[in-house]
């Protein structure tokens, strides 16, 4: 695997994998910020990962950007080349239940209008497919989840949305990914624009989707 590795901020250093995102890549970078964290301990203020990359937040003083670098060149190469690598991973499947309504879901009929198809057929593809967790943030508990099945992508609202119902499942543009707000409910900044398909049911009702996190 190919990568860059460099500054990001005064106090950071950031691992960048030049590939798309993959469930291979997130538990490889999910294990590379596990050594990182025993590794350079106290040291370490946070450590964040994305699609592709993993950020180091070192406490002030704290970082020497050459040492950081070259053991990140070392880890990192070593974890890709192991047959072992994201072994440890638990494949435990979280069911997220979506209530599928136009009565709670802003979107809905007008997302089935301009995809031409009907709000089942909609409901089917949203919930059919199981989902990996590729990255969390933007929001406490948001959690990006792929891969979105291609026949749902369309473009976002022209006017974004100053707030979205706490806990709906939401698609995002022409991306790969679907997202899940956080049930503590949410006022982003800046206002979104993704398409928001619906709540949490407080019944069972109509379908359910799945994801599958990579969790540690």
């Amino acid at each position: 695997m190919a990568f860059t590795i460099g500054p990001a901020g005064d106090t950071a250093m950031r691992l960048s994998f030049q590939e798309p995102p993959s469930p291979r890549l997130t538990r490889l970078l999910l294990q590379l910020q596990r050594t990182a964290q025993d590794y350079f301990f106290n040291a370490l203020s946070d450590s964040v990962v994305g699609y592709a990359t993993l950020t180091l937040f070192f406490t002030p003083l704290s970082l020497q950007r050459d040492q950081v670098a070259a053991w990140l060149e070392k880890t990192a190469r070593s974890l890709s080349d192991s047959q072992e690598t994201h072994a440890a991973h638990s494949k435990e499947t979280v069911v997220l239940p979506v209530f599928y309504d136009p009565a709670v879901a802003p979107d809905l009929v007008t997302l089935a209008d301009d995809l031409g198809m009907t709000i089942d057929t909609l409901t089917t593809l949203h919930s059919a497919t199981p989902y990996f967790a590729y990255a969390t943030g933007f929001a406490p508990g948001f959690c990006y989840l792929g891969t979105l099945d291609p026949r749902l992508k369309t473009p976002r609202l022209s006017t974004p949305r100053q707030r979205v119902p706490a806990g709906a499942a939401a698609t995002a543009g022409r991306s790969r990914y679907s997202g899940r707000w956080p049930p503590t409910g949410a006022r982003p900044w800046p206002p979104r624009s993704q398409r928001a398909l619906g709540p949490p049911p407080r019944a069972p009702r109509r379908s359910r989707g799945s994801a599958r996190p990579p969790t540690r």
